[in-house]
């Protein structure tokens, strides 16, 4: 086996991360129970691997180790609107707020082609909202204003009750009650993602207090998920593939609890491929974590050397995915490439309502 960390990243090419994922194995419902989905245990030095049921991950932590964990809160950022005249309805997915005092918006719609700059929108029966589109800024990128004179705790309940869980596109059904609550990890706080930070999903509130009660640590990051956690690499060369920029906020106090373990050498796990993409865009000169509220478009693909985390947790990834990537550099590239192979043959679970996989 090639020692770990002898590729050179020009080596690496998209078609590497290549792998036969059956559609049946890309799970479209949560498990019945959080913390019961499987988990398959990937040893890095040894690549030894173990199968056990999520709540396991208890087994592995002890006294004063750090998970640290992503607090982003998913928004109903789906939403359905009539155009003026027409009635024609457009599918509007709510991207970022752009300015708070002017209810500005960057979206996505759909179908693009009808919808230009002047045009108006009409969300709800009774037209609880209106938006009107003042720019076109991709294909199918505009930026629209909510024409609103209430209060933002207004507006943003009327969002709450117009918008729709955004499941991911390959979810094909329609998003229900249980997703509002199961597309939304328990320690969710911050709004401001379009994607769910799907490691987190497995925690249930009982899990964590068994994993405080045996002392281990939680220190929480925001990273805001965007939609770029989806998009699809389309360059062989993966130096050339540049990541969407993500906003990203670590508190002092989290960075303390993170640099204390790593003073004490305990093990620090960083919750899910967002955890671990804020931690790796904070590192100080002496690779420790620092206090930072910015933005990150970081890549990280194989070789890479990491400097906080020493775990990691995490979902399976679809081939070819830059989430994939980064497991392949946290895990070294034949032990995840074996060890998805092993998942597909073990029908285990896939993408953001799958199982997970404890890289230690």
């Amino acid at each position: 086996m090639r020692p770990k960390n002898q590729y050179h990243r020009q080596d690496m090419k998209l078609s590497q991360f290549k792998f036969n994922l059956p559609e049946s194995l890309i799970a479209h419902n949560p498990s019945d129970v959080r913390d019961e989905s499987r988990l398959m245990v990937l040893h890095r030095d040894s690549g030894k691997i173990e199968h056990k049921i999520f709540k396991d991950v208890l087994d592995y932590f002890d006294d004063k180790d750090v998970m640290i964990l992503n607090n982003t809160k998913v928004f109903p950022a789906r939403m359905y609107g009539n155009k003026e005249k027409t009635g024609a309805t457009i599918e509007v997915f709510l991207l970022r707020e752009l300015n708070k005092e002017l209810r500005l918006w960057d979206v996505l719609v759909d179908p693009a082609r009808k919808i230009r700059v002047g045009n108006k929108l009409y969300f709800g029966d009774d037209d609880l909202l209106v938006a009107e589109v003042v720019d076109n800024t991709t294909s199918r990128g505009r930026t629209i204003r909510f024409l609103f004179d209430g209060t933002d705790e207004e507006f943003r309940r009327n969002v709450e009750i117009l918008g729709e869980t955004p499941l991911p596109k390959y979810i094909k059904r329609k998003a229900t009650e249980q997703d509002k609550e199961r597309y939304q990890t328990i320690f969710a706080k911050n709004e401001g993602a379009v994607a769910a930070p799907t490691a987190g999903l497995h925690f249930s509130r009982e899990l964590m207090k068994r994993l405080e009660l045996k002392g281990v640590e939680f220190a929480e990051v925001t990273l805001h998920v965007g939609l770029g956690t989806f998009r699809q690499v389309e360059v062989e060369d993966l130096t050339k593939h540049k990541m969407d920029s993500e906003q990203f906020i670590i508190e002092q106090k989290q960075a303390d609890i993170v640099n204390r373990a790593i003073e004490r050498k305990k093990r620090v796990c960083a919750v899910g491929t967002t955890s671990m993409r804020t931690i790796e865009s904070a590192v100080s000169a002496n690779k420790t974590l620092k206090a930072a509220n910015d933005w990150t478009s970081k890549f990280i693909f194989p070789p890479y050397d990491f400097s906080i985390a020493n775990s990691m947790i995490t979902n399976f990834h679809t081939p070819e995915s830059t989430l994939l990537m980064m497991i392949a550099a946290f895990g070294g590239y034949e032990n995840v490439m074996n060890a998805y192979e092993i998942a597909v043959k073990e029908k285990y679970r896939f993408y953001s309502y799958g199982d997970a996989m404890l890289i230690i």
